[in-house]
């Protein structure tokens, strides 16, 4: 999504009126009301709406940017006490057959391989050139079965790209077949009492489920798929359960957590990916930019690294070589916060980059962006300037994560 999602909370909660006083808004309102009709609703679109849910446009389907509480106490909420969001709108499917994991490996840097059972990875679909066609979480919940989250907005790409390999691969005597999971809905639930709120609903210990690690457990009395993992930087999980189940298990967390958690929208959930240092696809990350560009490097296995048989093995493995052309960096800046294409210019005022993502952090209470330089510029502590309506602000390429992250490892 081009526009940072804070920025359309801002809009929605100024009301459509306000918002229409001003010409440069009134497109920005016709975009995030227009044509309700036409957008598709998960299975928890009522209760949303029954809880004070703005709901706004977002890959094609009506979501709640946000509810009662601002934008800015929902983030800090959800690193203080915890957040449920429903991320139905991402694509689930599976991979079956005995070859789906070599089928998948001609698609994505990760080392699917070389996966534990019942564990996951961040990884990429790359294309011929090396660009990033989606991140995505990719989990080997054993030999012959891989689960796969893909991005909303990405959804009807990937699919079409998958399965025009897929059937080249068959076609060739490969063994592998999908399922999409449209039948289910995905909870997210993020934050310090994650755990303690999801063990009051299922007997599997979830003190002995690790970042990454996935499970099919019952919770609530509902078959789920658990994986421990997040969008936030925060401990958490991802909740896949049948849609006809979605709201009780909805009401059933918030009810546990003695409505510590809350529920959370886009925007809050975009303020925390930027603390956590995450790309957003079409923002960070698009067709046009490889792994090693993005700072993301760790995603490509160890001997997806020696073997290649990827996608754009032949532009990557170059770069890991020799170096990227440019790289991600976070910034903390002054003046306004920095939006997305801001020019970043170095001491001498030439032009090296520009903003990708950017906001004021409500949990560092201070200006945080991250954005693509050329090397050279990428190095931490190097000060650069931020061009926001032509005016020069001082900037400092900073290590990311803004806020430092707290995953559930094994020690």
């Amino acid at each position: 999504m081009w526009m940072g999602l804070w920025q359309v909370g801002r809009v929605v909660t100024r009301g459509v009126s306000q918002v229409e006083k001003k010409g440069r808004h009134q497109s920005i309102a016709r975009r995030f009301y227009s044509d309700e009709s036409s957008l598709k609703k998960t299975a928890l679109y009522d209760f949303h709406v029954q809880n004070g849910g703005k709901m706004v446009p977002f890959a094609g389907w009506s979501m709640p940017l946000q509810y009662k509480d601002s934008i800015m106490d929902s983030t800090v909420n959800c690193r203080t006490n915890g957040s449920l969001f429903d991320v139905s709108h991402m694509c689930g499917l599976s991979l079956k057959g005995k070859d789906c994991i070599p089928f998948l490996e001609k698609l994505v840097v990760a080392d699917v391989a070389g996966l534990p059972p019942s564990t996951g990875t961040l990884t990429v679909f790359t294309n011929e050139k090396g660009g990033a066609i989606d991140d995505s979480i990719v989990t080997k919940v054993n030999d012959k079965h891989i689960y796969i989250v893909v991005n909303a907005g990405c959804r009807d790409k990937d699919l079409a790209h998958i399965e025009s390999h897929m059937k080249i691969f068959k076609a060739h005597g490969g063994d592998v077949n999908w399922h999409i999971h449209d039948e289910r809905s995905l909870l997210a639930l993020q934050g310090p009492l994650s755990q303690s709120t999801l063990q009051k609903l299922t007997k599997e210990d979830l003190s002995k489920v690790y970042f990454s690690d996935f499970r099919m457990i019952d919770i609530n009395g509902v078959p789920c798929f658990l994986t421990r993992t997040g969008y936030t930087g925060e401990d958490g999980f991802e909740i896949s359960v049948p849609s006809e189940h979605a709201v009780d298990l909805a009401k059933a967390i918030l009810e546990k957590s003695e409505e510590k958690v809350r529920l959370t929208g886009l925007g809050p959930r975009d303020s925390l990916r930027l603390e956590a240092g995450l790309c957003l696809y079409g923002n960070d990350m698009d067709q046009d930019t490889t792994p090693v560009e993005a700072g993301i490097a760790w995603t490509i296995g160890k001997r997806r690294k020696a073997e290649g048989g990827f996608l754009g093995a032949e532009v990557i493995l170059k770069q890991l070589s020799e170096g990227p052309p440019r790289r991600r960096v976070g910034m903390i800046s002054t003046g306004p916060p920095p939006r997305t294409h801001s020019e970043i210019v170095d001491s001498s005022g030439k032009t090296i980059g520009e903003v990708t993502s950017g906001g004021f952090s409500p949990c560092l209470k201070k200006n945080i962006s991250m954005g693509y330089v050329s090397p050279g510029s990428h190095k931490n502590g190097t000060g650069l300037k931020v061009l926001i309506r032509g005016k020069p602000y001082d900037a400092t390429v900073t290590k990311m994560p803004f806020v430092p992250a707290k995953y559930y490892k094994s020690s």
